[in-house]
């Protein structure tokens, strides 16, 4: 009985109902507008104050005052453009003519006639498969957009335990269009027609 935890007894007594307040409660603010009181800029006084007149919508009129400042001047101008503060990207063409020659002549070549003349080519992949189709683009990393592609492959069936090992089979399957990433291509073979 020591160690248990009895309830706390609930007060019976009626609830007081208070007087309403003579003044209306201000609407609660949110826990951030209290961390940090709102400040407006001052207003200039108006024209009508000044004069004596109570302030409407009506009566206010621009005050004759100094001219507009050059700030002012500044926010009717129409913008300019800023220069950027990165370095201007190379236009579409200055790529391709830095890269053309080395695709002419270097070991891209292969991909490179073989998109201008839209031959076949026989690719080598990590995974022990071989693509033949046809490439659309290419890039320098070797990264390839290809069409009409026939995927081969050899699977070894899994036999029982104690029977003899089967026969590879050839495997092969038909894609319309596939990218296929550069770090995967081994060997490109241009087919010879």
């Amino acid at each position: 009985m020591s160690g248990e935890v009895r309830p706390r007894a609930v007060s019976r007594a009626p609830r007081l109902r208070l007087a309403p307040r003579a003044f209306p409660r201000a609407p609660s603010r949110s826990r951030s507008d209290r961390a940090r009181p709102r400040r407006f800029p001052p207003r200039a006084p108006s024209r009508a104050i000044d004069e004596g007149f109570p302030p409407t919508r009506r009566s206010r009129a621009p005050s004759p005052g100094p001219p507009p400042s050059r700030a002012a001047a500044d926010r009717t101008r129409p913008l300019e453009p800023r220069p950027s503060p990165f370095p201007a990207l190379p236009s579409s063409s200055q790529p391709e003519s830095k890269e053309e020659p080395e695709f002419q002549t270097g070991p891209l070549s292969v991909l490179t006639q073989s998109v201008k003349t839209n031959a076949q080519v026989l690719i080598n992949c990590r995974n022990n498969r071989k693509l033949l189709g046809r490439v659309k683009a290419f890039d320098r990393h070797c990264n390839m957009v290809l069409e009409n592609v026939k995927e081969i492959w050899t699977e070894v069936p899994k036999t029982g335990k104690g029977a003899k090992k089967a026969q590879p089979v050839h495997k092969d399957r038909f894609i319309s269009k596939m990218f296929l990433r550069g770090d995967s291509v081994i060997l490109v073979l241009r087919n010879p027609k």
